[in-house]
């Protein structure tokens, strides 16, 4: 059947229905000072509002401005920790590179979750390479969601792990903003401006500073722009445009263990390592009030992304070939102090992505046979360009040299949803389907070099169901096809044949609960498995160059989080995940030949899979002062699959030791003043703990102490 054979099918399965309302739409109103006054910001929800929580069959969770501004937060990291069942690892220290795991799997580059902003693709390739190289500022959102569970076929294209939605502030209709700065210790300094008003917002933020290790330092520039303009009675539009530059002094290796032993932490030679970001992003949300009861939201975005990184070294066994490099890597793993001058080689990995898409989505409420229901449908077509470059340069601070590698790949993709929730009183029933078909092509441009590509289609069921016997108390339950594609490097070599990578596929379960036990509080738990029947281990995500893989695994546990105010100032926020099974429930195997991965067998846990999980924070906020004092645990874990315990010499395996590390604000708002004074101590106790052995030895921050002020006006 063709593309566009599948998608008259499917949109014929939505139109008839065109004629009623979307109850559970929230949006912010910035119109009231027209004569549109009842009409909202168009925006795509994904969790929305807290009285959304009753519709939700799967876990839901959301960090409100309030939780964002107490805690200040320096990256998104720590942030998103506070979320229940996500894992996030540190890399350079400033949480540029963004490591997330959500329900034991693999945290590296964030490839099993989909990143979204406002409702729009925030990775640059989500089908064809959904590795994170990248991260706005934490400075820029005002709201973080996340969605596990059936709901996530809405979106896609991974429905694995979950989905994380950074919101953006909202136009605002009076004039106003405000100027914040922030310095400490590592040569830290966060300057941010924002100007409002006539529904338009304007952010700027200046960040800088020393990363987690010696030679390692971070500059950025982000700009983020904001609008709606009301077209008529039934039409408005949401207008977005971002900039975001990034320069780092940054390595891509981690360190041996003999010169983790011998020279501390900190250590990192490779002073000439450069990366180097531009990000150009523009989007819009157009929403068209078809009749009294039918809402049509459209999407329509585009992002440039272009990243060049020149390093010396990627990891603790790489030499960049030749004589020099061989013993270069031998002193590291004998723990001599080098000197990356001497080795006359530096490698430029230079990629520039370009991604663009439409995505028109319709809600409505009806009652057909005497039930009552709630539809959301939608189509998208995505469009994805990589074009990608590997110069080896001659010297050590080269910024140019042989070509080794040069090719571009092309991703389209289209998709489509259907999901009907079904009233019953106090009981829902919400069946869904989801439908993507991905074409895939690789073209190396070297000399002689070939073409090849592959398409992929995929349906993918949901079922979730609600009870909520009381307002304070919600059951949910729900089951889906976990789906990610795989990457095009994976499936088209560079000869441009093709291999057999199928998509890595779960079947997703959940069963949970959110309630009120009290006022003034709320509790979310969770019970969920997710059973692979095929999961996929892509290169260098655990103990080193490990090939492409793929096997049967299982994870399951419990998640809770939740918070309680206490009439009298004192309040606890706290997230908890136990997964007590992440296990390989057969061997890995390379997808090319079979061969098992070394060390891998059935029981085995997966790798960067920690079984306990906790951020948990007690506070007091009373007359202006809000103090906050929060403990971040993370329990052991392996680096590879075999499970190694003792260390190896590169560092890239070997059982990673459970850590604590506490953190501090303290917030005084001056009201009079428009003012509020803030003091961040991160990692109080100045604890040294080994985060990831990826690439070698990586270990979290230092203790940093942040002091800053906040103007409003």
């Amino acid at each position: 059947m063709s593309i566009a054979l599948r998608m008259m099918c499917l949109s014929a399965l939505v139109l008839p229905c065109a004629g009623t309302t979307w109850a559970q739409e929230e949006n912010t109103d910035v119109s009231k000072d027209t004569a549109y006054a009842n009409y909202v910001m168009p925006e795509v929800v994904v969790v929305g509002k807290a009285e959304n929580l009753a519709a939700i069959a799967g876990s839901a969770n959301v960090l409100n401005l309030r939780t964002l501004e107490t805690s200040r937060p320096f990256t998104a990291n720590e942030a998103v920790r506070k979320l229940p069942g996500v894992n996030a690892r540190d890399e350079e220290g400033f949480g540029l590179r963004p490591n997330i795991g959500i329900r034991g799997l693999n945290p590296t580059r964030t490839t099993k979750v989909t990143l979204l902003e406002d409702g729009v693709p925030l990775a640059y390739a989500p089908y064809g390479d959904n590795a994170s190289y990248y991260h706005p500022p934490i400075d820029r959102f005002e709201r973080i969601e996340l969605l596990k569970g059936a709901g996530q076929i809405l979106f896609g294209p991974q429905t694995i792990g979950g989905i994380i939605n950074y919101i953006t502030p909202a136009p605002q209709v009076k004039l106003g903003g405000f100027a914040s700065v922030t310095g400490g210790g590592r040569d830290f300094f966060d300057g941010k401006v924002r100007l409002g008003g006539h529904r338009m917002v304007l952010d700027y933020t200046r960040k800088q500073g020393d990363g987690a290790r010696d030679n390692i330092n971070s500059k950025l520039n982000d700009v983020n722009f904001k609008a709606v303009v009301v077209l008529s009675k039934n039409q408005a539009l949401t207008l977005r445009a971002n900039a975001l530059t990034e320069n780092s002094n940054v390595t891509y290796s981690g360190i041996t263990e003999a010169e983790f032993r011998n020279f501390g932490a900190r250590y990192n030679p490779f002073k000439n390592d450069n990366f180097e970001i531009k990000r150009y992003g523009a989007s819009s949300t157009h929403n068209l009030q078809l009749s009294k009861n039918t809402l049509l939201t459209t999407n329509l975005y585009f992002s440039n992304f272009s990243r060049d990184w020149w390093r010396q070294s990627s990891t603790t066994t790489d030499n960049q070939g030749g004589a020099a490099g061989n013993a270069f890597r031998d002193s590291r793993l004998a723990g001599n102090r080098v000197n990356p001058d001497s080795l006359n080689s530096i490698q430029g990995r230079l990629r520039e992505y370009t991604t663009w898409g439409i995505e028109p989505r319709l809600k409505l409420a009806h009652k057909a046979l005497g039930v009552t229901g709630e539809l959301q449908a939608g189509v998208k077509a995505h469009f994805e360009n990589q074009d990608r470059q590997q110069l080896n340069g001659a010297s050590p601070t080269a910024r140019t040299g042989t070509v080794a590698e040069d090719n571009q790949r092309e991703t389209n993709a289209y998709s489509a949803f259907l999901i009907n929730r079904f009233l019953f009183g106090v009981w829902s029933i919400t069946p869904g389907l989801r439908y993507e078909h991905i074409n895939s092509s690789r073209t190396n441009r070297l000399p002689g070099g070939l073409a090849g590509s592959d398409e992929l289609s995929k349906w993918i069921p949901s079922l979730g169901a609600t009870w909520n016997p009381a307002k304070t108390l919600t059951v949910f339950a729900g089951v889906h096809l976990g789906f990610a594609p795989p990457r095009t490097e994976d499936i088209i070599g560079t000869t441009g044949t093709t291999t057999d990578v199928e998509p890595e596929e779960s079947t997703n379960w959940e069963l949970g609960t959110r309630f009120q036990p009290v006022a003034g509080s709320l509790v979310q738990a969770t019970f969920f498995r997710n059973d692979f029947k095929r999961l996929i281990a892509v290169g260098s995500i655990a103990g080193g160059a490990t090939p492409l893989a793929q096997g049967e695994a299982l994870f399951q546990g419990l998640e809770i989080s939740g918070h309680h105010h206490l009439a009298w100032g004192l309040y606890f926020i706290g997230a908890y995940t136990w997964l007590p099974e992440a296990e390989q429930t057969t061997a890995f195997q390379q997808v090319v030949g079979g061969a098992i991965i070394t060390g891998s067998a059935a029981g085995n846990r997966q790798p960067y899979a920690p079984k306990h999980l906790l951020t948990a924070a007690a506070g007091y906020a009373v007359a202006g002062f809000d103090a906050q004092l929060e403990a971040v645990h993370v329990a052991d874990q392996f680096a590879d699959f075999a499970n190694t315990v003792p260390p190896t010499a590169d560092g890239q395996r070997g059982k990673l030791e459970a850590f604590t590390i506490w953190n501090a604000a303290l917030n005084y708002h001056l009201k009079l003043a428009h003012t509020k004074f803030f003091i961040a101590v991160k990692n109080l106790a100045d604890k040294t703990y080994i985060v990831d052995r990826t690439r070698g030895i990586q270990v979290g921050s230092p203790r940093l102490v942040q002091v800053g002020s906040k103007y409003a006006f």
